[in-house]
């Protein structure tokens, strides 16, 4: 403690020190400012009209909306984003008077929009950025997982009700687009529709979050999404970044342990998305009530709605075609369900698509769906006039051959004269695969050792990063177009594969699993990739020679071999059936190629590790509980292993 006569010091100092400022004040003259107290922005040249206005929602919470018209706008429909990503910063890439740079960038096919006239509206959701209100994770709908009377269909329907009310240039009717979250809020708007609501564009859009989208794949937990989380949710402007430790992830990931004690080492549990992610690592109601398939499944969809699929989709490769299966039965007239499949990564349809990758498609594919799918979908229900361009019901690029597709449904191969046979292709001894069964004297298994000291990563190591941009070496989007090799060379994995193909082989639909497994532990991830292996040379393309292009591939955790709303420990050394789907493919294997499956029990760090040892939680997992184990995979009669392939074949 200070004493008296110390603190009187202080304090007469402090008054000398304000006495000679105020005499310094007086002795000289004020220099004026030459920052003015608002600085009027100028639009000399500009091609449109932006502003920014705050909707109120029926609960009175308002939301930041930025609405953008184009000079002389006269009847122009409106295209509405709804995002957790910050409106101002997606409308406003550039600093310039033209509509087409101040979008430019992570928009929703901005040469569209800009040569189609249309009204531009791009709304913060409630709880993120200048908008009002709380933030929740996919807000639920109304119901036992969310007692208020909003969620985001409600928000969609009066902010499209303000819209048409307020915007004297809008011929009234209403589009919505969007890729990814931005997917996610077109599928809540179809749920009680507005009736200006004309179409709906969900790209990519993030569906279920534990079947195969955002957080989980079959149970195992997508561990490098923990930086979305913390920074989507501990702070309404992204301002809590996630820090790096390494350059290398797997590194960073390794030396943490579980994903639940990187998450306490990183404070995330102030995020009250990450706490319910550590109390529902299962499949329960928690996970279904929120499932947006199942939801829309209820009743038909009475808005037009084009589901946009990227078939190499690193982060919701499952939440297109699983919407499409749910609402297309009850499409009867076939004019309100329509899919599009394209050669892409998460989002690759609004940028430049001749290739991906390595994979070069022989033309800007995304151009093509831009200009000639997307944009007559859209003039044909939100334009007045328009003409009633017929759109396919399916659009599906076909990898291999390189050719878009016009199809009545997926899937179906082909428009007419075909059909999908599932075929077995059987995993046989000496590494190889054929769609013949094991001979009857066949050896009865392979197996590896399964290390979690040492997972096999999800590609090439050094891992940069998640989040980095290319520029300090992230490919991250397009990892699963990454060439096999280094995964096939690996005494972790298995591999098995086909003889040179004499003929095109294709395959359109979902490859389903057929594992007959063991595992020396008491729990297991299962790992199956198919694989196209280019041939030894390409004279086109020579660094394609040998090169093994992922075409489908998922991870399946065993302890719901049983179910996944309960997990269940594996029984040691015992020969278990476990089936699973794997993303959906359109994809010819050419003649020369050869089909290769590779299986492996770890996918690091892109899944947290299974310690091999069941336990209740894996998020809490202790070091002693990650044990090595021999797995085994059969192929003998009456335990064979296949891979179940939807090839289409000539109708006979």
């Amino acid at each position: 403690m200070k004493s008296p006569a110390i603190v009187f010091a202080c304090a007469i100092g402090a008054l000398l020190l304000t006495s000679v400022s105020h005499a310094q004040q007086a002795m000289y003259p004020a220099l004026p400012s030459e920052t003015p107290t608002t600085f009027v922005e100028s639009t000399y040249g500009f091609d449109h009209v932006k502003t920014k206005v705050m909707i109120p929602m029926r609960d009175g919470v308002k939301l930041n909306t930025v609405i953008i018209v184009p000079k002389g706008a006269k009847g122009a429909p409106i295209l509405l984003t709804r995002t957790p990503y910050n409106a101002d910063t997606l409308t406003t890439h550039n600093p310039s008077a033209h509509l087409s740079s101040i979008l430019e960038g992570y928009d929703n096919a901005t040469d569209v929009i800009v040569e189609g006239g249309y009204i531009r509206v791009v709304q913060d959701i409630r709880g993120k950025y200048e908008s009002e209100g709380d933030y929740v994770m996919n807000r639920p709908l109304q119901g036992t997982l969310n007692p208020t009377p909003v969620d985001h269909s409600t928000d969609t329907y009066d902010t499209i009700d303000w819209l048409i009310k307020n915007i004297p240039e809008s011929n009234g009717k209403v589009g919505i687009i969007g890729i990814s979250y931005d997917g996610f809020l077109p599928l809540m708007a179809l749920v009680n529709p507005h009736p200006a609501l004309k179409v709906a564009v969900p790209m990519n859009p993030m569906v279920d979050g534990w079947m195969g989208d955002d957080w989980f794949h079959h149970g195992a937990f997508r561990q490098i999404n923990m930086s979305y989380v913390m920074e989507q949710v501990v702070t309404r402007k992204n301002d809590a970044k996630w820090f790096t430790t390494d350059y290398d992830d797997y590194d960073a990931y390794l030396r943490a342990g579980s994903a639940g004690e990187l998450g306490r080492q990183r404070k995330l549990e102030q995020s009250g998305f990450w706490n319910k992610i550590l109390a529902h690592p299962s499949y329960d109601s928690f996970w279904r009530e929120q499932a947006m398939d199942k939801i829309l499944a209820r009743q038909p969809v009475t808005v037009p709605t084009m589901l946009v699929h990227s078939l190499w989709d690193a982060e919701d490769i499952y939440g297109a075609i699983a919407v499409y299966k749910a609402i297309k039965p009850k499409d009867i007239n076939n004019d309100k369900v329509f899919l599009v499949l394209g050669p892409w990564s998460h989002g690759g349809g609004i940028g430049e698509g001749s290739k991906l990758g390595q994979i070069k498609f022989n033309s800007d594919t995304a151009l093509h769906f831009r200009q000639e799918i997307l944009r007559p979908f859209l003039d044909r229900y939100l334009k007045d006039g328009a003409a009633n361009i017929a759109v396919a019901p399916v659009s599906a690029f076909e990898t291999g051959s390189n050719k878009w597709r016009s199809l009545a449904s997926w899937p179906s191969g082909c428009a007419s004269g075909c059909s999908i046979k599932p075929t077995p292709l059987h995993l046989l001894a000496e590494q190889k695969s054929g769609f013949t069964a094991a001979k009857a004297d066949a050896v009865g298994y392979a197996e590896y050792i399964s290390d979690p000291a040492k997972p096999t990563p999800f590609r090439a190591r050094p891992i940069a990063p998640y989040g980095y941009d290319e520029s300090k070496g992230q490919s991250w989007p397009r990892w699963l177009v990454d060439d096999q090799r280094e995964a096939s060379g690996r005494t972790d994995v298995l591999t098995f594969t086909t003889d040179v193909l004499s003929a095109p082989l294709k395959i359109s639909g979902e490859p389903i699993a057929n594992l007959i497994a063991s595992t020396s532990g008491t729990d297991s991830d299962w790992v199956v990739k198919i694989i196209d292996v280019y041939p030894p040379e390409v004279a086109s393309q020579p660094g394609m020679g040998g090169y093994q292009l992922m075409i489908s591939a998922d991870i399946f955790r065993g302890r719901y071999r049983e179910g996944y709303e309960t997990a269940k420990p594996i029984a040691a050394n015992q020969p278990l059936l476990y089936r699973f789907g794997l993303p959906t493919a359109n994809h010819v294997f050419l003649p020369g190629h050869r089909i290769m499956v590779q299986i492996q029990s770890s996918w690091f760090p892109l899944y947290d590790r299974n310690p091999q040892t069941f336990v209740p939680n894996i998020f809490w997992a202790k070091p002693a509980d990650y044990k090595k184990a021999v797995q085994r995979i059969y192929h003998a009669p009456g335990k064979a292993s296949f891979i179940e392939l939807p090839v289409v074949e000539a109708s006979k």
